[in-house]
């Protein structure tokens, strides 16, 4: 009967992980074609210059993203999975709720700050003018992502994939569509668009979605948004609190680690101009390389995405009840996956990537970078991974330490190494510091995967 019963809780904890992973998988592959061939379009309509530009704004996106979201995302996620699991559906729906309104504050503020200040940030900031109206529309997209963004985390962590995958899959389409559609009517009435209608998609994919998941939401849970009459505003601060001693530091960190991210974005093709390229020849390298050849490198990561963003509530429920076992098992099993995809995908670029460079975006140069960074495919999928499993186990502060040191030696490489030997001085960054932050990693969870 204690066996039975043991066997019931197994399976119900296994298949919502398993299920889920292959949705967001099955998702995350269709959504990463649909980019595919989205920047395919884009590469082709804007050029490689323009995706340069395009590809500068960046770093204020995920600046953006980790003040006004994603600390509070994972909060919602990990204190909706303890939540669940004690049987507090209420509770857990209140930290939801909590979440909204701290992240739609957090996203106006940030939203007033861009539109005012999209001048001064293209100019002093991108180091780029023509970033000022792409600044300016991507700014009113962020309080619709900040919603979309908590209730993902809430879905997340009662391990229900399926609305964050339709939500995913419907802005991908409706930016694609939205963005194609102007552009072939700009062209019927020979009006050649600019590079800010591809912002423009970015907009019309987040109003989608988010108009998505609220539906949907409030259809789901509607006989429990009538919280009790004990939801008081100390209720709410109990929440409050609870949250925001987990985002702030989580905010602190992507804040510190999107910044030494953006240093180098706006820096290598500022340090590639001191390598002899003009400033066009350095925008282009720039869009070579991260609007197309880092999207294929990472074309494979839809399942390790996947079974990252299920990980962190999977082994939080495990640390709670005391089961070494189970996370154990997990990190061996992920770290087995990973290297055979990794391995995979690295021999199949090394000996197809200059034929898939010019296949896809009919670029020799691009075909050269992906030959190069075929090497980092088996650590960059581990690493992703790895990551979230130390989130999991509430050990941010060392994934945050290993994120900055591995960011300062990439950086190194930007600073010292393009101007003498150019774009290659960066990709020898990508691969050195992706292997220090893999191995930082293995050798703090050591007693996970060495332990039988």
């Amino acid at each position: 009967m204690h066996n039975n019963k043991l066997l019931q809780v197994s399976m119900r904890n296994k298949y919502p992980f398993l299920s889920g992973t292959i949705l967001l998988t099955l998702t995350g592959f269709l959504t990463k074609i649909i980019g595919f061939f989205y920047r395919i379009f884009l590469s082709r309509s804007i050029g490689e210059e323009g995706m340069g530009i395009y590809q500068l704004l960046a770093p204020i996106m995920a600046l953006s993203y980790a003040f006004t979201s994603a600390g509070i995302q994972t909060a919602i996620s990990k204190y909706t999975a303890a939540y669940h699991a004690q049987g507090r559906k209420r509770s857990a729906l209140a930290t939801l709720l909590t979440g909204f309104l701290l992240s739609i504050l957090l996203s106006v503020i940030a939203t007033v700050f861009l539109y005012q200040n999209a001048a001064m940030l293209a100019a002093r900031f991108l180091l780029e003018p023509r970033c000022e109206p792409l600044i300016r529309i991507f700014a009113l997209s962020i309080p619709f992502a900040s919603i979309h963004s908590c209730i993902n985390g809430y879905y997340y962590g009662l391990k229900k994939t399926l609305l964050p995958s339709a939500s995913l899959l419907v802005e991908q389409l409706t930016r694609v569509l939205s963005v194609y559609a102007i552009y072939t009517y700009g062209y019927t009435i020979h009006a050649r668009p600019t590079i800010a209608v591809a912002m423009l998609g970015v907009l019309i994919g987040e109003v989608c979605s988010t108009l998505l998941s609220t539906i949907v939401l409030f259809v789901q849970e509607k006989k429990s948004f009538h919280l009790p009459a004990s939801f008081s505003v100390k209720a709410g601060g109990r929440y409050t609190k609870e949250i925001m001693l987990l985002a702030l530091p989580l905010m602190a960190n992507r804040l510190v680690l999107n910044g030494l991210q953006s240093i180098e974005a706006v820096y290598i093709p500022n340090r590639l101009t001191l390598y002899g390229l003009s400033t066009a020849d350095s925008l282009r390298c720039y869009g070579v390389l991260t609007g197309m050849v880092l999207p294929l490198l990472l074309f494979p990561s839809a399942i390790t995405s996947s079974v990252s963003v299920l990980l962190l509530p999977y082994i939080s429920e495990a640390q709670a009840v005391g089961n070494h076992k189970k996370i154990r098992q997990a990190v061996k099993k992920c770290l087995l996956a990973c290297l055979l995809l990794g391995s995979v995908c690295c021999v199949v670029l090394l000996i197809f990537g200059t034929f898939l460079g010019k296949l896809l975006f009919d670029s020799t140069l691009a075909g050269d970078y992906i030959r190069m960074l075929s090497i980092v495919c088996p650590i960059l999928y581990m690493g992703s991974v790895l990551n979230s499993i130390l989130h999991g186990l509430g050990r941010a502060l060392s994934a945050f330490f290993y994120n900055v040191v591995s960011l300062l030696l990439r950086l190194a490489f930007v600073f010292f190494l393009i101007p003498s030997i150019g774009m290659y001085g960066y990709l020898l960054g990508i691969f050195f510091s992706q292997l220090l932050f893999t191995a930082l990693i293995l050798f703090s969870l050591r007693r996970y995967f060495l332990a039988r």
